[in-house]
């Protein structure tokens, strides 16, 4: 089925839709650093963008995306999506997807179902262990009273269950005992309102792993580097690893792209990669984080729709490790996003439980040309 009234893609505006908090609902005021990552983020892609010779616009979201949007027709516009939701509200990221669908829009990125199910790494991890991929034995705590006796094997990794960017993940998350675990629910109950969700920790080497496509492509795989932690116990990606430049985690957790693989583990970790994307049903682009154990097995941690693309984040580091710019690397996502701007999408068929987002019809894939075409 054809998407009828649009313009041809090289006439089409770009609609950066991201958000401008000053405030969250809930979690720590350090995590306000995530949140001017994202508007960095949308500068930079319009930066690049407007570096090609196209026609952007910035639209932060302030109050509600449909304000935000309102100058950009949906005929004219296709929206470069980095939308996270008003001051952290939790599932803010699925209904803006599901909002750009129901307004009309093309829109970069995984669809609505793909990143409600992402963002719930319960859902996730059920999903995942339904198709048959490794991911670490879970339990979930709604209250630090429901941990009683742990029958899953200490350490442990405890974190919100529906929160991303490393936000309440801190030198604290690898707990040891039940008392630990205990402390460590009643933080982020009380702390992120919401639940705890406690992993089995693999103290092993830790892949980022970015897809991107139809097929999904793997872009070369990136490793953080460990080796300057002494604590295998410390050898996480923390908040501070990841947004506190001057914090020891962030300054010894550097991250090797290409990373230096036997090229049968390699090829191992690629696939559960793109098995990960097909259970999920990613769309776009995505990144999947993966644990190896000391057997060698591959543990997807998480499944991250519409990763960080700044400059400086992973995504990018694997792009420019597969020969992209950054401005190349922009382009082809929003080529991604007009290729198939009205199929239904693939997602893989879930059905596990609690697994509640269902695979969709199928429909006919509408007849585009190519982004850049005349």
């Amino acid at each position: 089925m054809a998407t009828p009234h649009l313009k041809r893609p090289d006439d089409m505006g770009i609609v950066l839709l991201y958000n401008e908090n000053t405030t969250l609902t809930h979690g720590e005021p350090r995590d306000l650093q995530a949140v001017r990552g994202v508007i960095a983020c949308a500068r930079a892609v319009a930066e690049a963008l407007e570096g090609l010779g196209r026609r952007v616009a910035l639209a932060p979201i302030h109050t509600d995306m449909e304000t935000a949007l309102s100058p950009y027709p949906p005929t004219d516009w296709i929206v470069f999506n980095l939308g996270e939701g008003e001051s952290g509200h939790l599932f803010e990221e699925a209904r803006i997807a599901w909002t750009l669908e129901a307004m009309g829009y093309l829109y970069t990125g995984a669809g609505g179902e793909a990143l409600a199910r992402s963002t719930n790494k319960a859902v996730a991890k059920a999903c995942l262990a339904r198709a048959g991929i490794p991911t670490p034995p879970w339990r979930l705590y709604r209250h630090p009273d429901e941990v009683v006796q742990e029958d899953l094997p200490f350490p442990l990794f405890v974190k919100p269950v529906a929160e991303d960017a490393s936000q309440g993940i801190g030198e604290k998350a690898i707990v040891h005992d039940v008392e630990a675990l205990k402390e460590r629910v009643a933080y982020i109950t009380s702390c992120y309102r919401q639940a705890a969700l406690a992993e089995t920790f693999i103290a092993g080497r830790e892949f980022n792993v970015s897809l991107w496509g139809r097929p999904p492509e793997v872009l070369p795989l990136a490793e953080v580097d460990f080796s300057r932690i002494a604590s295998p116990y410390a050898r996480i990606v923390s908040f501070a690893a990841k947004w506190e430049e001057d914090s020891f985690e962030y300054r010894n957790t550097p991250v090797r792209c290409p990373a230096e693989l036997d090229p049968l583990l390699a090829e191992h970790i690629r696939d559960v990669a793109r098995r990960a994307w097909a259970a999920i049903g990613c769309r776009g682009y995505a990144r999947v984080d993966i644990r190896l154990s000391a057997d060698g097995m591959p543990y997807v941690l998480e499944v991250n729709c519409n990763p960080d693309i700044s400059p400086d984040a992973g995504f990018f580091r694997a792009a420019r490790a597969a020969g992209y710019s950054y401005p190349e690397m922009v382009l082809h996502i929003l080529q991604l996003a007009w290729e198939e701007p009205r199929e239904s999408r693939p997602f893989a068929e879930c059905v596990a439980s609690p697994c509640p987002m269902a695979v969709g019809a199928q429909c006919a894939p509408a007849m585009l040309p190519h982004w850049g075409q005349t």
